[in-house]
């Protein structure tokens, strides 16, 4: 009995030390669960704010590189229009310069052309002068000399040339002398030996004789002599029309080519 007594006071003790542990601990337990919740609530805010703050960068940078990624793209449109302007122009003055060049090359070719006729023509001048040196300037395809000169004077200087070197200029007595003088001028105007300045209609060769007929210009209205006082010398007149092929009365004082005529020794 003594024994169960004991025990009972014993376990009455546990159980009050128990609950008095149970009591005290209880409270204690309470405050710390309140604290976790609000450092629980406290790190929650934090990490809302955070997400926020993450989601807000994230919008500004997803912003700034489609704002960045317009600007490139009209960009890189102005610069491909530019590149395709440059390409444009590129291709404009590379087509001028083959056209330059190709000019250049025309020109080219022509110049060494020219140059060429050019040649070709000093050559055969040098071979005429050489005729004309060997021959004394003076052409006989008859009993006679002809000089031709190359420069232009007044009938009176081109004649004082012509006694100068012998002889006088060419008098004209019949159509083979005429036709040869045709022949050998080559369509051009030189002064012969005929005037009437000493008697205005009355024409003499420079031998003194009377030109008794002549191979006078005529075609439609023109017909010569026609200068009155004024035209008292006469060149030969060649021009394509055949019609046209004659003498002309012209001014004195004017600048013609002349020719010389005087006696072959043979």
């Amino acid at each position: 009995m003594s024994e169960s007594i004991y025990s009972n006071v014993i376990t009455d003790r546990t159980w009050d030390m128990d609950r008095g542990t149970k009591a005290n601990h209880t409270p204690q337990h309470k405050g710390s669960d309140s604290v976790q919740i609000r450092s629980f609530r406290t790190a929650a805010v934090c990490l809302l704010l955070l997400c926020v703050l993450l989601l807000t960068a994230v919008i500004v940078l997803c912003v700034y590189i489609h704002t960045k990624n317009t600007t490139c793209t009209e960009e890189t449109h102005k610069l491909l229009t530019k590149i395709n302007n440059l390409t444009e122009q590129s291709d404009l003055l590379l087509t001028k310069n083959i056209n330059m060049t190709n000019e250049r090359n025309g020109l080219v070719i022509n110049n060494d052309i020219l140059t060429k006729e050019r040649d070709q023509f000093n050559r055969e001048r040098n071979n005429l002068q050489k005729i004309i040196n060997e021959t004394d300037s003076w052409v006989h395809p008859t009993i006679s000399l002809y000089f031709m000169s190359s420069t232009k004077k007044s009938w009176a200087e081109s004649r004082r040339d012509c006694t100068e070197r012998g002889a006088d200029l060419i008098i004209i007595n019949n159509r083979e002398e005429q036709d040869f003088v045709t022949n050998i001028t080559d369509k051009g105007e030189f002064w012969i030996g005929v005037t009437d300045a000493e008697e205005e209609g009355r024409w003499k060769w420079v031998d003194g004789t009377n030109m008794t007929s002549g191979f006078w210009a005529s075609s439609g209205h023109i017909r010569e002599p026609n200068g009155g006082g004024q035209e008292n010398c006469a060149v030969t007149y060649l021009k394509k029309n055949p019609e046209l092929i004659g003498w002309l009365d012209v001014d004195c004082n004017g600048a013609y080519q002349w020719i010389c005529e005087k006696r072959s020794r043979a």
